[in-house]
């Protein structure tokens, strides 16, 4: 064995023990006549010894060659630290050598292999494996480890079955973009790697498969953000015979474990949002609860009282923020350019300060009187010391826009604690959205999301107003993972389908086999997909999924590391019937 024990192991109990450690040397501090070592391995540091007095003159010479990040195992006895370090758990014990190996030399590393490195984002994505020698990495990897393990354990109790489903797939026109695959066997044919396994997930149900679920990878070709990559894991789950409320209870379930045993915080209450009161009061789907600041609409205040801004709204909606009535020039004028970025869009922003003294100091005053801006406190909801912030114009964009000064306020105020969490079911979704560029509706969800039944008759008549069996799990306002509950009627599913503008011909091409599984014996289900990244950086504390994923990609869709996606040659590309001649390119 090149070692009896780890770097993370070693107590005072093991005291005068003779023992071996391996691993990669984090720092050197030669004194000359005391030569400390710090070595590190996957579970901690352990400091080495090396008295020059007893100690080999080759040995020294050894000791003195090595560089940060060699490789080497270590002999000698546990004693008892002189200096003693609370800081690590080793830190009572260091190892007095008698004997070394260098296993393998080392460059030296681009950037410092410690908690706080020096090393920037690219650079470290670039040598990823030494990245992962930290310990921020490694223990967030941990986390993803033990909490798939709790994630198995609690749907292996609810007596859930693990299946793989296929990664070479159809490519279908509805949800993102497909990764497509050529297949060489098949000229001119394509795989598409998978977005979601929820068509084979469909039709384990209708195979008898009651309880099925999946730590599963999959691939969408979409531009990115902190929260997105374009392969990602989910934690994918069907049930047959089984209502909305059987699949909200039984992944709340899952959301408390995960929470109990990793976290050890108790959560267990879910309140349950319609779509339609999370955008009026939040402007958003996925409303962080954590704080307050519910949206207000003031049209029947503010308007009709001779400022043109407000007069020609659609709406004008405002958030009382608690206590910030001192709030300065410069820290509005700071907020109106938060707004005013391309990003969020607003033209301008309007707040009326609620003085201590009963008084009302606002950027429309010439407009509005006392009064009138006491009406608005008042509707809002605001006291002495509050301050009021006010957006206008079209409803939907409006509300978007204060959406996201809510949560700017929320964060700058320090009411987005980490170590708070707000689960929220939002239910009720649009079944459908209307899209201008293709002139057709699309799924809000997925073609297989089941209508609401009271909705059913509003299918042909105004499928505008159809809601959705549908719900989202949103925690903290992180989207954490959504789902409905299917359609398992053929009639129903092509139905669907027409709404969507598929000729029966198109439906059949794409989804004929699930329409055909349904002739036989398909059983009421539905199920949910969990987003493991985003569910596992919650956990971490991070808005960032990369530093949870071993291997990510950057925000253009690369890995650094290996430098992918990357050319292929002539030959493969003749071989996947993908070759162009250089002559017939130039005529295209």
């Amino acid at each position: 064995m090149l070692r009896t024990h780890t770097c993370g192991e070693l107590r005072p109990e093991n005291i005068n023990e003779e023992v071996r450690l391996s691993g990669w040397v984090q720092k050197i501090r030669d004194k000359g006549a005391l030569i400390w070592i710090d070595l590190r391995d996957r579970y901690g540091i352990t400091q080495l010894l090396f008295k020059e007095e007893d100690t080999k003159p080759e040995l020294l010479n050894k000791v003195r060659s090595l560089g940060r990040e060699y490789v080497i195992s270590a002999t000698g006895t546990v004693i008892e630290r002189e200096s003693k370090n609370p800081n690590i758990p080793t830190g009572d014990i260091e190892i007095k050598v008698t004997g070394l190996d260098i296993l393998n030399p080392s460059k030296v590393p681009p950037f410092t292999i410690e908690d706080n490195t020096d090393g920037g984002e690219e650079l470290r994505m670039k040598f990823r494996y030494l990245d992962l020698r930290r310990k921020p990495l490694r223990t967030n990897l941990e986390l993803r480890h033990r909490m798939a393990i709790e994630v198995r354990n609690y749907l292996d109790q609810q007596q859930f079955f693990e299946i793989e489903t296929p990664y070479l797939i159809k490519s279908t026109p509805e949800g993102a973009r497909d990764f497509v695959v050529p297949s060489r066997m098949n000229e001119g044919e394509f795989y598409a790697l998978p977005q979601s396994p929820q068509t084979f997930k469909q039709l384990l149900m209708v195979a008898g498969y009651d309880r099925y679920y999946q730590i599963v990878r999959c691939f969408r070709d979409e531009d990115l953000r902190a929260d997105r990559q374009p392969e990602f894991t989910q934690i994918d789950c069907e049930m047959a015979f089984v209502t909305q409320e059987d699949v909200l209870k039984t992944f709340e379930g899952l959301t408390t474990h995960l929470f109990k045993n990793i976290k050890g915080v108790k959560v267990d209450v879910f309140p349950q949002m319609s779509f339609d009161e999370a955008m009026k009061k939040y402007g958003s789907d996925k409303p962080d609860l954590r704080f307050g600041m519910e949206f207000v609409e003031l049209n029947n205040v503010a308007q009709g009282k001779g400022f043109n801004v407000f007069n020609s709204a659609e709406l004008v909606v405002g958030i009382c923020v608690p206590g910030c009535a001192e709030y300065s020039r410069k820290q509005l004028d700071a907020l109106t350019d938060f707004v005013r970025k391309p990003q969020i869009g607003a033209k301008g922003l309007v707040y009326v300060k609620c003085n201590p003294d009963g008084t009302f100091k606002s950027s429309v005053d010439k407009f509005y009187s006392q009064d009138d801006l006491n009406g608005w406190a008042e509707k809002a909801g605001a006291n002495a010391g509050d301050l009021l912030l006010v957006l206008s114009g079209d409803a939907n964009t409006s509300r978007k826009q204060l959406a996201e000064l809510r949560l700017e306020m929320g964060n700058t105020l320090g009411l987005c604690d980490s170590n708070v969490f707000k689960p929220l079911w939002v239910v009720d979704f649009p079944l459908l959205e209307w899209n201008e560029e293709s002139a057709r509706f699309h799924a809000m969800h997925h073609p297989f999301t089941s209508p609401k039944k009271e909705d059913m008759s509003l299918l042909k008549s105004d499928p505008a107003k159809v809601r959705a069996n549908a719900y989202d799990l949103v925690i903290n306002g992180v989207e954490v993972g959504g789902g409905s509950i299917r359609i398992h009627n053929k009639e129903l599913q092509k139905q669907m389908f027409k709404v969507l503008g598929f000729t029966d011909e198109e439906a059949r091409a794409q989804f004929g086999f699930l329409m055909n599984a349904f002739e036989y014996g398909a059983p009421p289900h539905g199920g949910i997909a969990l987003g493991f990244d985003r569910l596992v950086a919650l956990f971490g504390g991070h808005d960032s999924i990369r530093d949870f994923i071993a291997f990510p990609k950057n925000n253009a869709g690369r890995d650094v590391m290996i430098d992918s996606p990357s050319p292929i040659s002539e030959e493969q590309l003749k071989e996947l019937n993908l070759s162009v001649d250089i002559e017939d390119a130039k005529e295209l």
